[in-house]
């Protein structure tokens, strides 16, 4: 029986994907969907990862599932993880699939400049303001992390902050790109980018749909992972 291996995005869990997944097994594969450490029912995190914690745990769940190779689905922040798998271990990926991959991510004033104010703000942790003034720093104008504090936020930055499109050349196994064509978060300007550094890599666009296509269409989503799956 052949295996699906999906990873889910930032701030998603496994339990979202279930209609996905559904669509998949009922033609016979079978699918795992693990929540990644620090989301959903797994283990909290004592420490903050970088994108290679991530990667050996990926690998780890592998083997402790006997999955010597696999299809392997990433979304978002799960995609990034994908494709940098993929280019580090192809003997073990069939084919990748990646779904609004957060891959290219570009350091910009924006980041430097809330960073700077971040680092400001802590000179007044005394002033009986801070507290305040810190959640209101967080949330309305630093909205690149919102709600996330202490080992998870960290997490988020370390993640964020690296550009992930150095690994796209060294991906030698047949790869698919869906892409929604309103995505705010990673746009379709990326799956372009992407594309191009893929070899042999293809484009596929649904039409009116955001970042999440496995909420909102996960039907479409399904059908066409197995398009290129059973090619």
């Amino acid at each position: 029986m052949s295996t699906i291996l999906i990873l889910h995005g930032w701030g998603s869990q496994a339990k979202n994907w279930q209609k996905v997944k559904e669509g998949l097994e009922k033609v016979g594969y079978k699918v795992f969907v693990p929540d990644l450490p620090g989301f959903g029912e797994n283990t909290p995190l004592e420490r903050a990862w970088i994108t290679e914690d991530y990667i050996d745990w990926i690998k780890n769940f592998a083997v402790n599932n006997s999955l010597e190779r696999f299809f392997l689905v990433g979304h978002s922040f799960g995609g990034g993880l994908a494709a940098v798998f993929s280019a580090q271990f192809p003997e073990q990926v069939e084919k990748l699939i990646l779904v609004d991959a957060a891959i290219i991510r570009v350091e910009n004033l924006k980041r430097e400049l809330l960073t700077q104010i971040a680092k400001i703000l802590k000179l007044f942790s005394f002033m009986p303001f801070y507290k305040s003034a810190r959640k209101f720093f967080y949330k309305f104008i630093a909205s690149d992390y919102p709600g996330l504090e202490g080992i998870m936020r960290q997490t988020y930055l370390n993640v964020v902050k690296k550009d992930l499109s150095g690994c796209l050349p060294a991906i030698s196994v047949p790869t698919l790109l869906i892409w929604g064509a309103k995505d705010k978060i990673t746009p379709l300007k990326d799956a372009y980018l992407i594309k191009d550094k893929i070899p042999g890599a293809k484009l596929e666009i649904i039409p009116n749909i955001e970042h999440a296509p496995y909420l909102k269409v996960p039907e479409i989503l399904a059908e066409k992972i197995l398009n290129f799956i059973r090619l």
